[in-house]
């Protein structure tokens, strides 16, 4: 652990202990959101994530989590452990947690975010909003992002907002609106492959997004919001790189993104990503705005699952 101009090592659980508890609770919180025999009471369901998350909390943190201090946290885990629910322990649930996949990167992210000129810099540029095929919710948060974003148009605060569905979602089209945006958000089924992350695809109006496809980008948008299924999950590549949609995005100018790694409850996310840009548009960062707008202790489970579900990743 580094923190305060010093490096310090703390015992924490086995490499084999942490890998099963990352599998338990990712199941647990995918089950919590699409069944099946999930009990209906809230306080049994709350208690057994609670106890996932104690698990997964000694797992990872050890005694480490007793020396965190007060403030953000990063965190640079190995490649096997990019996807890992952390709102889920119960010493990172109400702080400003980022994943990075190495301290080089991070580094990086962090000196490009740096060049912006504070909140107002953060919250500028482009904002394109995106809504692909197929969700339960239809996408709902994105006309109401929409709404909200044209009307900082009118106010001056951005352009008039990119907004792409319904037949008009197509590759080419998200692409040239994805690069060099301030602001993006694709609220959009996906499909990570383990076998060959590269073809980890978005599902847009005229058919998958892929891995490679992304990286034609020539800059990314500089945030990022993926909205749906586990789109932040990775597949190790080497001993710092890890492959995969959110993660293919960060060597190209993205600094930041939030994504859930695992399939999420698509009408669970509507208030929490309408929360979520409401706290990006009065200037919080992006790990702030996510712990932010995370429910409430003894909230309903589906809701609670789709907060603890989405990691940023980045600074």
């Amino acid at each position: 652990m580094c923190g305060d101009g010093r490096v310090s090592r703390y015992r924490a659980g086995s490499a084999a202990d942490a890998a099963r508890a990352v599998r338990f609770a990712r199941q647990a919180l995918r089950r919590v959101a699409h069944g099946p025999g999930v009990s209906p009471d809230t306080a049994t369901v709350h208690a057994w994530l609670a106890a996932l998350g104690n698990r997964l909390d000694q797992a990872l943190l050890g005694d480490a989590g007793d020396h965190l201090g007060d403030g953000s946290v990063i965190v640079v885990p190995p490649g096997r452990l990019q996807a890992v629910p952390w709102a889920l322990l119960p010493r990172l649930r109400s702080r400003a947690v980022s994943v990075s996949p190495s301290a080089a990167s991070w580094l990086r992210t962090r000196q490009a975010d740096a060049g912006m000129p504070g909140a107002a810099g953060r919250a500028g540029g482009r904002v394109v909003l995106v809504r692909g095929p197929g969700l339960v919710s239809g996408g709902a948060e994105v006309p109401l992002l929409a709404a909200d974003y044209a009307a900082d148009a009118r106010d001056g605060r951005h352009p008039p907002p990119v907004v792409l569905g319904g037949g008009t979602a197509t590759a080419e089209r998200v692409l040239a609106a994805l690069h060099g945006a301030g602001l993006a958000h694709v609220a959009a089924h996906g499909t990570f492959r383990a076998d060959s992350p590269l073809f980890s695809a978005l599902q847009l109006d005229d058919g998958p997004l892929t891995v490679y496809d992304l990286e034609r980008l020539h800059r990314g948008p500089r945030r990022l919001v993926l909205s749906s299924c586990d789109s932040g999950v990775t597949a190790p590549a080497g001993a710092d790189e890890v492959l995969g949609l959110a993660s293919s995005l960060l060597p190209l100018g993205t600094t930041g993104i939030i994504a859930s790694v695992v399939p999420v409850h698509d009408a669970a996310v509507v208030p929490l990503m309408t929360a979520l840009h409401q706290e990006l548009r009065a200037g919080a960062t992006l790990p702030e705005a996510l712990t932010n707008v995370r429910p409430a202790p003894g909230a309903d489970p589906v809701a609670a699952a789709a907060g603890w579900s989405f990691i940023c990743l980045g600074a």
